[in-house]
C-alpha cells in the first residue's frame, strides 16, 4: 500500500456508521430507544406469533378442519437402477444395505431401498431390498440372479397368519 488510489475509494454514502440505540438520553436515541412510546410494541418480548388477530379466533383456527393427510406415514425410497448395480457389484454378490453403503451408494443405513428396471444387467446378483420394481425382478431372474423383497416377506408372513387364524376357528 504504497500509494492512495482514490479509484478504489467506496463511493459517498456507500459505507454508514452503525445507529447505536439506547445508550442514556444524551445520545440522541435513548429512552425509548426508537420503540415509541408504551404499548406491545415497546415492550421487550412484545411479539405475536404469525397468524395472531388480536385476540380474535384466528382464521387458520376458524376454518374447518376436512380431509386426512398422509404425511406422517409417507414412506420414501431410495432408488437404484439396475444399471447402477450393473456397474458398481461384480457377480455373485448380495446387494443389500451394508454392500450399498460399502460401495458408497447408500448413505444411511435406516433408509428404505427400491430396485428399479431402467438398464440391463448381466450378473448374477442376490438382491435383498425393500421394494423390487417387476421390470427389475424380471431382469434380475432373468441372468440367473435372486430377489428377495421385504414388502413382499411381509405380505407372505401376514397371509400366513391370517391363514393359521382361519385354520384354529374351524
Amino acid at each position: 500500500m504504497s500509494d492512495y488510489n482514490p479509484m478504489l475509494s467506496a463511493p459517498m454514502g456507500a459505507n454508514k456508521k452503525k445507529r447505536i440505540i439506547g445508550r442514556g438520553s444524551s445520545s440522541g436515541r435513548g429512552t425509548t430507544a426508537g420503540r415509541g412510546n408504551k404499548g406491545q410494541q415497546s415492550r421487550s418480548g412484545g411479539k405475536t406469533y404469525v397468524g395472531f388477530e388480536g385476540g380474535q379466533m384466528p382464521l387458520y383456527r376458524r376454518i374447518a378442519q376436512k380431509g386426512f393427510s398422509n404425511y406422517p406415514f409417507k414412506k420414501e425410497y431410495v432408488c437404484f437402477n439396475v444399471s447402477e448395480l450393473e456397474a458398481k457389484f461384480s457377480a455373485g454378490e448380495t446387494v443389500d444395505k451394508k454392500s450399498l453403503i460399502l460401495k458408497g451408494l447408500l448413505s444411511k443405513a435406516d433408509t428404505l431401498i427400491k430396485i428399479l428396471g431402467d438398464g440391463e444387467l448381466t450378473k448374477k446378483l442376490t438382491v435383498q431390498v425393500d421394494k423390487v420394481s417387476k421390470s427389475a425382478k424380471e431382469k434380475i431372474e432373468k441372468v440367473g440372479g435372486s430377489v428377495t423383497a421385504a414388502q413382499e416377506t411381509a405380505v407372505a408372513e401376514k397371509t400366513d397368519k391370517s391363514a393359521e387364524n382361519a385354520d384354529k376357528e374351524k
